[in-house]
């Protein structure tokens, strides 16, 4: 059973409960019998159990961490792991400060929905006449990998690439190459298979089912699927083009007292917003003194043109920043740099060792290869100020026919329109294919409708015509009474 983000679990790390009315709870005593298992595995099972044999009913209220943890004898974080592999098998739903409840049984319980990143990219055809709704680099502008493995084998660099498995993880020359112009000093760099990888591993190894966890609004939408399948609670914080309001953070931070800040520091997507220096100050400020880990996703690294400033500059005992590389050499390459605190990267490491143990030295080499030639910097450098000609000049266009798009940086645009599904399906008609708005959304009834436009598929040939059709798809009207979510 998939978990459902639509009933993600939002317990309290300290399951404080108010006083409104709820099912009976179950007793207690009912997880101490015959429970020879006490590992999480062992106390999700017996609960698995006692819920498909009916002993717990559904609907019923279930004891708090705390308590369970005191009757069986273990601490909560044991708990808190058995209660996060009920909730994501959906056994159990978390209802805020209400508490934790006994699901439907599974013969009742309604199909989960499709994850926002599904509903963001579903299958289709290819009948579009262009694709605006990707979110991906031009392969055109991207460094030509196959002269970076010529170079690799032409150097002689293979031989050091032999499987070994107590090597450093990380390539000595590359970390070297990175450390050069991170934005702040780190005691730990790893490599992983991209920015997502890096998050999801940052997330399961800080955040505990029921933590709040403060994201931007409107926000990447596998932030929101990686934060529901952990049974963590999003917490929106809107923007303007400089970032995350500091009112918004404000309250986030004294409201709900939230574990974690995932932000992107330039080229939001989808709103291309990147920090200001002032902005940084700001929201440093606000984030001083607490515990919260920020988590920095500059997945636009080296094809924007923002500078970046990052809060690890005046908060680097809290802070891990992620570089990543699909955008401006190349998604198949599966690679992000992650830097920050010893005491934060080192039990994601640790627990990486289990698994896959490092990402590919070869791709790192090859990596590095691209990072020292030449001619990769030049396209690199290339498709960044291409990218912007093509972002400023559709802009402009629209502009001129009465449209205003935040400026921004990046492969992408955040389109107003009036309405989101008449808009799809008036681009659609003209076989145009735009990325939704309402996936990027945390708050069920955003202020105003959008589309996300990709950029980096418009062609100049193109351009007047798109214009065109862009201008009349802010303006369609349903053909049918609009019914928002209560």
């Amino acid at each position: 059973m998939n978990f459902d983000p639509a009933t993600a679990p939002q317990v309290p790390a300290d399951d404080v409960r108010d006083t409104a009315p709820a099912p009976a709870a179950a007793g207690s005593g009912l997880f101490n019998t015959d429970l020879d298992d006490r590992t999480p595995a062992g106390i999700a099972a017996a609960v698995s159990r006692r819920i498909r044999s009916g002993a717990i009913a559904p609907g019923s209220r279930l004891p708090t961490v705390r308590e369970v943890a005191r009757e069986l004898r273990v601490s909560p974080a044991t708990v808190n792991q058995a209660w996060r592999a009920l909730a994501a098998a959906g056994a159990i739903v978390a209802r805020g400060r209400a508490g934790t409840f006994v699901g439907e049984r599974p013969a009742t319980r309604p199909t989960p929905p499709t994850g926002r990143y599904q509903r963001l990219h579903p299958p289709s055809d290819s009948a579009f006449r262009i694709d605006l709704s990707r979110g991906t680099p031009d392969p055109e502008l991207l460094p030509d990998l196959v002269a970076a493995l010529h170079t690799i084998t032409e150097h002689g660099h293979g031989g050091d690439l032999a499987a070994d498995y107590l090597d450093a993880a990380v390539l000595p020359e590359l970390a070297a190459k990175v450390r050069a112009d991170w934005p702040f000093r780190a005691d730990r760099l790893a490599v992983l298979d991209g920015a997502l990888d890096a998050i999801d591993r940052l997330l399961s190894s800080h955040v505990r089912l029921g933590d709040a966890v403060a994201v931007e609004d409107p926000c990447f939408p596998p932030f929101l699927d990686l934060l529901a399948r952990l049974g963590a609670r999003p917490i929106p914080v809107r923007m303007d083009e400089s970032g995350l309001l500091p009112d918004d953070l404000d309250r986030a931070v004294s409201d709900h007292g939230v574990t974690a800040v995932i932000l992107q520091p330039r080229a939001q997507n989808p709103t291309g917003a990147s920090l200001t220096t002032a902005r940084t100050r700001e929201l440093t400020d606000i984030l001083a003194g607490t515990d919260t880990l920020v988590i920095e996703d500059d997945h636009s690294a080296g094809i924007a043109y923002t500078t970046l400033r990052s809060l690890g500059s005046r908060l680097p005992n809290r802070t891990v920043h992620i570089r990543s590389y699909s955008k401006s050499h190349g998604a198949d390459l599966r690679l992000a740099v992650v830097g920050g605190p010893a005491d934060l990267l080192d039990p994601m490491i640790e627990r990486r060792m289990l698994g896959p143990g490092w990402t590919s030295r070869l791709l790192q080499r090859l990596l590095l290869t691209m990072l020292d030639d030449d001619t990769a910097l030049r396209t690199v450098a290339a498709a960044r100020t291409e990218y912007r000609r093509r972002a400023t000049e559709l802009r402009r266009a629209l502009a001129r026919r009465g449209i205003t798009v935040a400026r921004g940086d990046g492969i992408n645009l955040w389109l107003p329109v009036a309405d989101e599904n008449a808009a799809m399906i008036s681009l659609a008609a003209a076989g145009i294919k735009a990325a939704p708005g309402r996936p990027f959304e945390v708050d069920d009834h955003p202020h105003g409708d959008h589309l996300r436009i990709t950029v980096a598929a418009i062609t100049d040939g193109e351009l007047d015509w798109l214009t065109g059709e862009l201008v009349a798809a802010t303006t369609a009207a349903p053909t049918y009474r609009r019914v928002r979510r209560a």
